[in-house]
């Protein structure tokens, strides 16, 4: 949802003439900012839980752009230009905007990676494994958990400005219930503990029903199945879940040997 909050900023400044690099920030910032207030509910549920409130969140955006006559496009959704050209590179061609998406992706990556080994980020941990414990030392684990989310809503935002670009069409239905089922499969399959664990899970969450030869509606029930699943069964994520099973068992058998 916080995606479509980004998107629906770069469609609608697009109509007026405001390009895709002005725009880029405001979309990160109006994100972070709606994710702030989204965030009040996380001081009191956590987790997993959380996500649920976030799919309410989309119900609600779905509704207001549908009835956003033509400041949203309505149902119909907006049409955007392509990005303008920044050092010479043509962003109309299909394959550069691919490449400034992927550039976009390393660059989370890395500032993701800064943000955990930083003094916040090592603050961050200590909420999530002992929340009581860092509230005992004088630890604000409210703002602090407020402003993590604010940091992924701007990343979210930067996300939906690249995706409308990248299109060239939105529309209420791509940022509703089933598509934030979708990306939450992602994270929760890989992991949201490990840097490249939804990246993981993305890779296994698109060639899964090509390898299964699923139809979309069939796909969209095992996405809703799995994603119970991986609340229930493995809250770490599929693939955190399984080193960890494999290293008890690869332990396990050095103690029979």
């Amino acid at each position: 949802a916080l995606m479509g909050v980004g998107a629906y900023t770069g469609a609608i400044l697009a109509r007026s003439g405001v390009g895709f690099w002005p725009t880029l920030p405001l979309a990160a910032v109006l994100s972070a900012g709606v994710a702030g207030l989204l965030g009040l509910p996380s001081l009191r549920v956590s987790g997993h839980h959380f996500v649920i409130i976030t799919f309410a969140f989309c119900g609600l955006l779905t509704i207001i752009l549908i009835n956003g006559g033509t400041f949203t496009g309505a149902a119909t959704g907006l049409d955007i230009g392509p990005i303008e050209p920044l050092f010479g590179i043509n962003f109309g061609i299909l394959q550069n905007t691919y490449y400034l998406v992927l550039s976009f992706v390393a660059l989370s990556i890395l500032l993701t990676h800064v943000i955990i080994v930083s003094r916040y980020g090592r603050t961050l941990r200590s909420i999530r494994e002992n929340e009581p414990l860092a509230r005992s030392v004088g630890i604000d684990t409210g703002l602090h958990k407020i402003g993590a989310f604010m940091l992924s809503g701007a990343f979210a935002g930067v996300a939906g400005i690249l995706q409308a670009y990248f299109l060239a069409h939105i529309s209420p239905d791509l940022y509703g219930a089933f598509p934030s089922i979708y990306l939450s499969l992602m994270v929760m399959l890989g992991g949201a503990r490990a840097l490249f664990g939804p990246l993981g899970g993305a890779i296994i969450v698109y060639f899964l029903p090509e390898i299964l030869k699923l139809d979309p509606v069939d796909s969209r029930i095992a996405y809703g199945i799995g994603l119970i699943a991986v609340i229930l069964l493995l809250p770490s994520g599929v693939i955190a879940g399984a080193a960890t099973i494999f290293g008890k068992l690869a332990r396990r058998f050095s103690q029979v040997t």
